[in-house]
Formats: structure tokens, C-alpha cells, sequence
């Protein structure tokens, strides 16, 4: 009898320390996991300008030369509202495009994109425009970045 209840005794301990051992694995993947999901990501954004100025207030007084997106982690989005003022000499479209991406595969985990594409603008008026960086949640890899956005108005 008392050889039964030391072997009870002694698989009740196994089984606590193997469920331990369970609990202790399953945190530690999800530390993992989620240290891995917080990596921060460094970036410098300039803007090139054809015909256009841009600002970082309605009145355009104060003229910006690129975006601070701030540190961004995988699978963030962040939206920047900026100012652009036509600066020729006739209407015009706005038109935006990306350029000299560093490094290159970054294109492939960053996606730019704004909501005055083809946007009619009057000279000397500004309109209000609002970029969004979206950072895939795959992006491995790519600690810092950078890319030109290139703003122009079309006639």
C-alpha cells in the first residue's frame, strides 16, 4: 500500500511539472511573438516637388521637405495630413508617385498612399491631403528605410 501511494505520488508530480513545463512554453512562445510584433522600424521620407509647395498648415507659412512618420512597428498604419499649394502658372492635377526606395525590397512590405490623385487644384490654392504608410505585418528583414514621394502638378 505504501509503495501505490509513492507511485501516486510520484506520477502526480510528474504530471505537475509537465503541465508547468506546458504553461511555461506556451508563455514564453507568446512573449516571443509579441517582442517579435513590436520591432521598430526607422524611416526617412522626402518629398520632391514639381509645381508644388507643400506645408504643414492650412496657411502655408510654414513649408515641410519630407514626412516624419515617427517609429513605425509591422502591421501599423499611420496617416499624416499635409498642405500642397498649386505654384504655377495655371490648374493643374496632382499626380504622386515613389521613388529611390532604400532598400529596394522594402517596396514590398511599405505601401504609400494618399487621397488626392488627380485632384484638380486652382493656382495659388492649397488643398488638404492625407498620406497613409502602411508596414506589412510579414516585413522581415528591414530595421530603417527610406523613399522619395514625388508630387507634382500635371496640366
Amino acid at each position: 500500500m505504501h509503495i501505490a501511494r509513492q507511485n501516486e505520488t510520484k506520477v502526480a508530480l510528474a504530471t505537475l511539472i509537465l503541465l508547468i513545463y506546458t504553461v511555461s512554453l506556451s508563455v514564453a512562445s507568446s512573449v516571443v511573438k509579441s517582442a517579435q510584433n513590436k520591432r521598430k522600424i526607422l524611416n526617412t521620407v522626402s518629398i520632391i516637388t514639381l509645381g508644388v509647395g507643400i506645408y504643414e498648415d492650412a496657411d502655408c507659412t510654414r513649408a515641410i521637405s519630407g514626412i516624419d512618420w515617427g517609429t513605425l512597428e509591422p502591421g501599423s498604419n499611420k496617416s499624416v495630413v499635409i498642405y500642397i499649394r498649386n505654384e504655377g502658372s495655371s490648374s493643374a492635377s496632382l499626380m504622386m508617385h515613389t521613388s529611390n526606395w532604400n532598400p529596394s525590397d522594402a517596396l514590398n512590405y511599405v505601401v504609400l498612399s494618399w487621397d488626392r490623385e488627380g485632384c484638380p487644384i486652382k493656382v495659388r490654392e492649397a488643398v488638404e491631403a492625407t498620406f497613409t504608410l502602411s508596414v506589412s505585418a510579414n516585413i522581415t528583414g528591414i530595421t530603417t528605410f527610406s523613399f522619395d514621394i514625388n508630387l507634382m502638378a500635371s496640366t
